[in-house]
């Protein structure tokens, strides 16, 4: 761990704090459209499974401690043990095996596309658990309620990720920041 790093992990749970909160409600459930997602996504493809992973840990720390880091802007335990807490949980998941993916093939984007689709898949599969459990309904209910919705979106944050993502990730690697 060297201070270069601190700082990048530092400045990537910034970044998952200040999308974290940006949310677009879904009249058809009581999960929103989080761009919290998004924010992981960019951390875990620039800082790679470990520090990615780290990241995100610190920013749901950040959110449990009450700071206003969750969707619309909330914070605090009863936001973690309400129906977008499976979700949140999933983020490590998705940071875990994202970054697997990309570290493990640093220079394929379609084993980084996969991981990442991967990752959302287990990632929605724990909202999905949990939203089920809440709400007392079956777990075909509860996917259609909080995962099936949100698929388009979550290619779209992915896209996002591969685009954006990848050319940080180049010129952060080009000035020796990230290996």
């Amino acid at each position: 761990m060297n201070t270069k790093r601190i700082a990048l992990i530092g400045l990537m749970t910034a970044v998952i704090c200040v999308l974290g909160p940006v949310s677009f409600p879904l009249p058809i459930s009581p999960v929103p459209i989080s761009l919290g997602v998004l924010g992981v996504l960019l951390a875990t493809y620039l800082l790679g499974m470990k520090w990615g992973t780290v990241s995100c840990t610190i920013y749901l720390l950040i959110g449990l401690v009450g700071l206003p880091v969750f969707t619309g802007y909330s914070g605090g335990m009863g936001k973690v043990l309400g129906p977008t807490g499976g979700y949140m949980i999933g983020y490590i998941f998705l940071s875990l095996i994202a970054g697997f993916f990309i570290d493990k093939w640093p220079a394929k984007w379609g084993m980084h596309l996969a991981g990442m689709v991967l990752g959302a898949a287990v990632m929605y599969l724990f909202g999905t658990l949990w939203l089920g459990y809440l709400m007392k309904c079956s777990f075909l209910e509860a996917l259609w309620l909080g995962t099936i919705p949100y698929i388009p979106a979550e290619l779209v944050k992915i896209a996002i990720t591969l685009g954006l993502g990848g050319l940080i990730r180049r010129r952060l690697m080009k000035a020796g920041l990230i290996v």
